[in-house]
């Protein structure tokens, strides 16, 4: 039987657009301004317009696309989108606990509330309360971190990159820099040390070869233009085999003989020892200090586990010298960075609770039995929100401190492994399910390697689990 044809639809004219005022006045803009602000609902309804001008002017409208109800539907979900914050919390279920391009470390329940506290009531940032003049930021965690490192003086600045050009520009402007050639390293975002040291007016001079480095080498290079000592923590990757390096110790003896500062550039940074808690051995800022450094620089976002900030712990004298510098102003941190940082090094007076309130160490040591059972209990919600695409087993793994941090070294985990059930073109459904995890009200990012989808579970804690499964279940996840 032949198929009836169907009459064409007429085509939109322009007197079917409705008019601003007219979709202002519909009751269904009442609910749109009250949410976002008339201002905002009026650009795009005018952005709105303007299209659908264009489209009938193409022929390419119908009447029912110009339909008030269609035309405010439209309007709803640009605001909506464009409503959306832009800083998203994500589940990082990627097997790197220190993930840079996530944030690093997550701040404990104490560093949550007191930068709750200063967003909300004026604080002492440069106040003395004891005279009643002006203070020294500074002094709100100075004395605390010298504690914590046994070193003289400490100060503060917006993060660990501008606390090593801070210190160069402070201590060796247009003098040399003595390094081995096997520490000038680059971090993430093609940020190298070479540069970091040219921007801050001081001249590198490179000693030794890529593999070894010797006393002698550090000898020989200091003439009358020397003007710093220095080692680099090897960011993100280890030299292996036929290797030598000088010791803090060993350069700092040679620094002090020559009448030169010697600065060691820590990286993360950890205040205590790691292997406590069965985690692999970092040098902390006290063992720096105490083998003779008279300058050492670290993260306060890293192994610390606290905001992003660069500290810089030493001499009285050399300390001074940096904070009267002029780029001390343009690199300090302000309240809430002070705010956070505060209560994570108060943690740190109790190592006995340490790996229970420091959300950080608390990743870095979950159980092995922990994480498994986990992953055993999740198995079935994640397979069915896949459906029969795909596979979903739960593994054993391995994750990585990471941002620098002991680059060779893995810590055991649990997780779950998602392949393609289909033959062939496995790889582009991985990537399509990885794509539709990242669109999640709250994204899940994990890692795609060896042709499956790795969702580890060292970062997702119990009590986020409920969230987890929420969203996997909903409608239209």
């Amino acid at each position: 039987m032949a198929a009836i044809p169907q009459p064409a639809r007429a085509a939109a004219r322009l007197s079917d657009i409705p008019s601003v005022d007219r979709l202002l006045g519909d009751a269904g803009s009442a609910a749109l301004i009250a949410r976002h602000g008339r201002s905002q609902l009026l650009s795009a309804l005018r952005a709105l317009l303007s299209e659908a001008r264009e489209q009938v002017l193409r022929g390419q409208a119908s009447p029912e696309a110009l339909a008030v109800a269609t035309l405010l539907a439209q309007a709803r979900d640009r605001l909506a989108v464009a409503a959306r914050p832009r800083l998203q919390a994500v589940f990082n279920l990627t097997g790197t606990v220190l993930h840079t391009n996530l944030g690093r470390a997550l701040l404990p329940e104490a560093a949550i509330q007191a930068v709750v506290q200063a967003m909300q009531a004026p604080a002492n940032l440069e106040f003395n309360l004891a005279t009643g003049r002006r203070g020294d930021r500074d002094d709100l965690i100075g004395e605390l971190i010298c504690e914590l490192t046994g070193a003289e003086a400490a100060t503060v600045v917006n993060n660990n990159a501008a606390a090593v050009f801070l210190m160069l520009n402070a201590l060796a402007n247009r003098r040399e820099v003595i390094v081995s050639r096997g520490e000038l390293v680059e971090i993430g975002g093609a940020f190298r040390v070479p540069d970091i040291m040219q921007r801050a007016g001081a001249k590198l001079r490179e000693v030794g070869t890529t593999n070894r480095t010797h006393t002698a080498d550090y000898e020989q290079a200091i003439t009358a233009r020397t003007g710093l000592l220095m080692k680099v923590h090897c960011s993100n990757y280890a030299i292996s085999g036929f290797t030598h390096s000088v010791e803090v110790d060993a350069m700092a003896r040679i620094a002090r003989a020559a009448g030169i500062p010697s600065a060691v550039d820590l990286g993360s940074g950890t205040l205590l020892d790691l292997t406590q808690w069965g985690l692999p051995k970092e040098t902390t800022v006290r063992q720096t200090i105490e083998s003779g450094a008279d300058i050492v620089t670290f993260s306060g976002d890293k192994l610390l586990g606290g905001p992003q900030a660069g500290l810089l712990v030493g001499r009285r004298e050399l300390i001074q010298r940096i904070k009267k510098n002029p780029l001390k102003r343009a690199l300090r941190v302000g309240k809430l960075t002070l705010a956070a940082l505060e209560p994570v090094l108060q943690l740190y007076r109790d190592p006995e609770h340490l790996a229970q309130r420091l959300t950080t160490l608390r990743l870095l040591t979950r159980p092995m039995g922990e994480m498994r059972q986990q992953a055993l209990r999740l198995q079935a919600h994640v397979q069915q929100a896949v459906t029969r695409q795909y596979t979903v087993s739960a593994e054993p793994l391995f994750s990585q401190i990471g941002s620098g941090a002991l680059p060779v070294d893995q810590l055991p985990s649990y997780g779950l492994g998602i392949r393609s059930s289909g033959a062939g073109r496995g790889g582009k459904a991985l990537h399509a399910l990885e794509q539709r995890l990242r669109q999640l009200p709250r994204p899940v990012i994990g890692r795609i390697a060896q042709d499956t989808l790795w969702l580890d579970l060292r970062c997702l804690e119990p009590a986020d689990e409920a969230a987890f499964t929420a969203q996997l279940e909903a409608p239209d996840a």
